[in-house]
């Protein structure tokens, strides 16, 4: 009779342990990347937030007709510089804490959780009526005196004749 010898095959336990060190320093690499993936998506959120904000305001601006100074839904009036805020679902309030709409003289029935400021001017310039709007945010960040964490800026130019 004969006998057999059967071979097993397996992993020895140093390439185990090699494989498990590789693996584990991948993993901490991929881990060590996600707070900066975090933090690109919330900025280009609020990047996207802010630029439909402008695009809302300037809308408004532009649908004002020209027998009217004041525009209908965030009560600007052109040749007057004006700060409204906004919040995360895009509806304004011309204070800080968010209990004024932006004509000023409405409540909200709960205040906003204000996030964007929005400053609009209206700089002189000869026979041209053009906007400057500025949109920063935190909205309780003042950019004249402190950099806020981001902002951006849009020039619009206005046929009023």
């Amino acid at each position: 009779m004969k006998l057999f010898a059967h071979r097993v095959s397996a992993f020895s336990l140093v390439e185990v342990t090699l494989a498990l060190g590789v693996a584990a320093i991948c993993l901490i690499a991929v881990f060590g990347l996600l707070p900066v993936g975090v933090q690109t998506n919330r900025n280009a959120t609020s990047q996207t937030a802010a630029t439909n904000i402008i695009a809302a305001v300037i809308a408004d601006l532009r649908a004002t007709p020209t027998s009217g100074a004041t525009s209908s839904q965030f009560a600007i009036t052109f040749g007057t510089a004006k700060t409204l805020y906004f919040d995360d679902e895009g509806r304004s309030s011309c204070d800080l804490a968010g209990s004024q709409k932006a004509d000023c003289s409405s409540p909200w029935d709960s205040p906003l959780k204000t996030r964007y400021r929005l400053n609009i001017s209206f700089p002189q310039t000869g026979g041209l009526t053009y906007a400057d709007l500025k949109i920063t945010w935190p909205a309780p960040v003042d950019p004249a005196t402190t950099t806020p964490s981001g902002s951006s800026e849009m020039f619009a130019a206005f046929d009023r004749n």
